[in-house]
This record gives C-alpha cells, structure tokens and sequence, in this order.
C-alpha cells in the first residue's frame, strides 16, 4: 500500500507542472462547444423485455456494508441479493424491504432495497438479484489511503449527460457524489425510471452517494407533499448516521468523513437538521478520518449570476459549525458551471477554512450558466462554464489532488487541478478554535 501511495504521488505530481498555464489558456475565456439535445428516451424504460431487476444502484450503509436498490414491474419478486467473490458462486443471501409509491397518475414499479455485508475491503463481489439473472458486480471501497471519489453534480439525461458518464467510467473510483439535481424528472416520474437505466451501469458498479437538489423536490401545494421520487429511490445510510431525514446524513468510507447536507430542507439554528449537525460533527474522530468532506446543492460561494446568494441563508447558519470542526471541503452542484475558491470563511481568505468547489456542470438539459460577476472575488481561483466532472483523489492523511475534467469535444480534458493540505496537516485542527468550542460543545 505504501508503494502504491507513492507511485500515486509521483503521478499526481507530474500532472501539475502545465496547471498554471492552463488557467490562463482557458478559465473564462475558454470558447465551448454548442449546447447538445435532450436524449430522445422513450417512456417506456430501457430494460430487458422481462419486468424483473433494472435500475440497480448501490450506496454505502455502515461499515463494511452496501445497500443494494433495484426495481422490479411486479410486487412478486423477491427483494433478495445473492452475491460472493467468484462469478457465477453465490454464497452469501441477504433479503430486505420494498417500497413504492403514487404521485399524481403514475404509481412506481416494486422499489427493493437490500442491505449486504460485513464486505471485505477492495474487493470485487459479483451477485444477482431476485434470485435471478442477469449477473453484477461490484467492488468495494478500500478501508485505507488511498482512495478516489469521482465527483459530479446536476447530472440529467442529455447528449452531455452520456459523455460525461463516459469520461467518469474512465475514472478509477471507489466512491462517486452527486451533491443534487440527479434526473431532471420535474414531476415526470417515467423520466426517474429512465434516470435510472441510464446510470445503471455505473451505479451498479461502484456506490454513488447523493443529496438533494431543487430538481427533487417535485412538491405541488395541497397535492404532494415533495420528494417522493427521491427519497423512495434513492435511499441513502441516513438512519445509520442517527440522522431522521434521508435528506441529510453521513457516512465513513477510508480515512473521510462525509456529511451530505440538505439545502431544501430547515437549516436554521432550531432546525433539526442542524441539531445533527452539531452532533455528528461533535463525534468525527480527526485521527480515524482525518478528513472531512461537506456536500451539499445549493453553492455558499459562487461569483456565478446564476443562482447567485441563494446559499447564504444557508451559510449565516451552518458556516460556523463548519469553520469549527475544521471542514476540509465543501462541494456543491445547482450552479451550471465549475468555480474553485480557496480556504475561505465568512466572505474572506482564511488558511483555515474550507476549499468551496461548485461542480454541478454534469450535463443538464437547462444548459450552462456562463455569466461570471466582475472583477472576480479574491477567494475565486478558477471558474469556467463548461460540462464535465471531478476527481478527487486522498493520497493520505495530509494531502489530496483535485482535478477537473471537462468534456471537450468528447476528448478527456484537465482544466483545473491543485494539491490540497488537510487541515490536519497544515496544523488548524490542532489550534484551539473558539468557534468548535462555543458551538459544538455547547449544550
């Protein structure tokens, strides 16, 4: 493992030397390909010509653990897994729970969600579902340094959405976050069914951790109270983290802690969510997870008129317990374009505070927001309006490498990239910090 952490490093290393020359070749000024159509998907999903398991994911779900979700047209098939590390040889079965549900007309398919494990770390299980086939497999993240997230946000089903899925199917991931906006349904429930066909062979593959976007809220007044869809389809570990909302939680994988935080739901000081919050990030362990990851859907720091401000209610109320804890990054989606900021807190530079990325340029059919405010903030480093994703890949306990990859002309480009010193690292952590001790601690 040591000898692969330092191959990993050399490499990384040797990808840096042009970045400066890149933020000034491209950046803002970048010339971007024209926009491309909404894929032409019927509304019947893409699946085999059976009604059994189609729109498979997986996501983490406590230690060593996966929670496996998939769909089926009719109640009876079971919502059993069967899986092992050998192809075909399926020694291991595990039977969940069901869910579905109406909104407006439409009435969903059989939704199971099944939950395997104790997994052993950095290995590949294959398994079939409902006690029939076809096979998957997956593997499992590493339980150690180091580790690679594949990044993305406001994902939706266009011409960019599949070139962006091929680029990360290039990526060698372990866990994927997809800080909002997933489908791009509005209210169109078949399109949640296409969503997940589409990504079926990704999402099967490696867990993808997500939060809620704008786009999932889908709440029509007297009617449906809102996120139906979502939260049936996408469940995520928030009951393991001791959160009551799967609209915000946490979870380990390696040595990072990650909060998916929810920007649709009350965040205020008496909020609830923010009552787990403080509890969970009162808990981290800086010598377990010596990392500390933030996702969340609406941006605190854009310079992007799009959407522009609409995370500072937000950010009046959370950014403190962030600062305090010693957040390392915060990644965000909503805005249609990227913007890399450097440590910030309360408005100004501060070697202390998190790094802010906004990602949420995976290829929805709303287009990219290209207008910037000028003259750029002085927390702003680099920002382009272009579709693409991130890498972000955790070297060890002190240093990660960032990068940015744009889908230029279907050709794998790195834009942006910069080495990041954890907090831990750089010492912060260690510094008595008034704000961990007034907020966090406090009763």
């Amino acid at each position: 493992m040591q000898l692969r952490s330092i191959l990993l490093l050399l490499f990384l290393f040797s990808s840096t030397i042009n970045a400066t020359k890149r933020e000034a070749l491209f950046g803002e000024d970048y010339v971007r390909p024209r926009a491309r159509k909404a894929l032409a998907i019927p509304w019947q999903s893409n699946k085999d010509s059976s009604d059994g398991p189609h729109q498979v994911h997986i996501s983490l779900a406590g230690e060593n653990r996966m929670r496996v979700t998939w769909i089926t047209d009719s109640s009876s098939y079971p919502s059993t897994v069967q899986y092992g590390t050998t192809s075909g040889t399926y020694p291991y079965t595990s039977t969940g729970d069901t869910t579905s549900y109406s909104y407006l007309l439409y009435t969903s398919g059989t939704i199971h969600h099944t939950t395997i494990g104790p997994l052993v770390p950095n290995t590949t299980y294959y398994y079939r579902l409902s006690n029939q086939g076809p096979e998957f497999k997956f593997k499992s993240p590493q339980n150690e340094f180091p580790i690679t997230f594949a990044v993305v946000g406001d994902l939706g089903q266009t011409d960019w959405t599949t070139s962006t899925l091929a680029h990360i199917k290039k990526c060698d991931y372990d866990v994927l976050l997809l800080p909002g906006d997933l489908s791009y349904a509005d209210y169109q429930q078949r399109l949640w069914d296409t969503f997940g066909d589409l990504v079926q062979p990704l999402a099967s593959e490696r867990p993808w951790m997500v939060t809620e976007g704008n786009h999932e809220k889908e709440r029509i007044w007297v009617l449906e109270s809102g996120f139906q869809a979502y939260n049936s389809r996408w469940k995520m570990p928030y009951e393991e983290s001791g959160s009551g909302s799967n609209l915000y939680y946490s979870f380990d994988v390696a040595g990072v802690h990650v909060v998916m935080l929810g920007s649709y739901t009350d965040y205020d000081e008496g909020s609830d969510q923010y009552a787990w919050l403080k509890s969970d990030l009162a808990k981290v362990d800086r010598g377990k997870t010596p990392w500390l990851i933030v996702v969340l859907h609406a941006p605190w720091y854009n310079s992007n008129w799009a959407h522009h401000g609409e995370g500072d209610a937000m950010m009046a109320s959370m950014e403190p317990l962030l600062y305090g804890a010693g957040v390392d990054l915060v990644l965000a989606g909503h805005v249609h374009a990227y913007e890399r900021s450097k440590r910030v807190y309360k408005g100004k530079v501060d070697s202390c505070g998190p790094m802010h990325i906004t990602i949420g340029d995976g290829g929805n059919r709303e287009g990219l927001a290209r207008r910037y405010h000028n003259p750029k903030p002085s927390w702003s480093v680099f920002r382009e309006a272009s579709f693409g994703h991130g890498e972000l890949q955790i070297v060890n306990s002190t240093h990660a490498f960032w990068s940015w990859h744009r889908n230029d002309d279907d050709e794998l480009v790195t834009s942006d990239d910069v080495w990041i010193t954890s907090l831990v690292g750089s010492g912060c952590i260690m510094k008595p910090s008034h704000e961990l001790r007034k907020i966090l601690m406090s009763p």
